[in-house]
């Protein structure tokens, strides 16, 4: 089973995604902002959607490798604990029975590569990160920024 270290939790919204000062016109807090999702426009974005709150089943953290079907079976209630404290999960919300993963410092998902800003577990991750945009805080809408600074 794979184990991911995270830092504590500094609350959901207390630092603001670490943008590339040439982003101005898209802010990830302000929906308001984000461009209207075109195919495509993943190539060569910064990866803004991997710095929102990501929420996870029981099945997403089997597909993940972090949990068996066996402990979701007995007690998720239990999952959660050691999950939150092994820096994985932030919280647990029973009565919906997600997860909310933790984010590193700026509000990287844990999973978002620092240099490349590419996911590194692609092929396992979580349903809500393969329905986005279609799913989020707009649907249909993406705080997509490019990796690079435009050209003058």
């Amino acid at each position: 089973m794979t184990k991911t270290k995270a830092p504590a939790s500094r609350g959901p919204y207390l630092e603001s995604a670490r943008f590339p000062s040439w982003s101005r016109t898209v802010d990830i807090d302000r929906p308001s902002t984000w461009p209207k999702y075109k195919a495509g426009m993943c190539q060569g974005c910064w990866g803004g959607c991997c710095t929102l709150p990501v929420e996870v089943s029981a099945f997403d953290l089997i597909r993940l490798e972090l949990i068996t079907e066996d402990e979701a079976a007995i007690s998720l209630k239990k999952v959660a604990k050691r999950l939150i404290k092994e820096g994985v999960v932030r919280s647990f919300h029973p009565q919906v029975q997600l997860f909310i993963l933790q984010q590193r410092a700026g509000r990287d998902c844990l999973y978002l590569d620092e240099k490349t800003r590419l996911c590194t577990v692609y092929e396992k991750r979580p349903t809500v990160c393969r329905s986005f945009p279609k799913i989020g805080p707009k649907p249909g809408f993406c705080p997509s920024v490019p990796a690079q600074p435009p050209k003058s």
